[in-house]
């Protein structure tokens, strides 16, 4: 995570733009007292908005935790893939 404040932003926009879009960091622009502006990059919101949809259901959500205590318990199997 990269924090900054707004005039230094300004006098670096494209460094910070390619740490946040190359690197994948999180970027905090300080705005004064208890106010900012987060900056991530595209794949990152996408992702966030892909998590955030799997887990809006209830039943999704109870899925997924049973899909990671199986895991976690080794009550997995595998299977070879296919190539053609």
């Amino acid at each position: 995570m990269v924090v900054t404040n707004i005039s230094d932003f300004r006098k670096d926009i494209k460094s910070y733009f390619d740490r946040v879009a190359i690197n994948f960091e999180t970027l905090i622009i300080n705005r004064g007292k208890d106010s900012g502006i987060v900056v991530i990059s595209l794949e990152e919101y996408n992702s966030l908005m892909a998590t955030n949809y799997e887990l809006s259901s209830r039943m999704n959500e109870r899925r997924l935790d049973a899909a990671i205590d199986k895991f976690k318990n080794g009550n997995t199997i595998s299977k070879d893939l296919i190539e053609d």
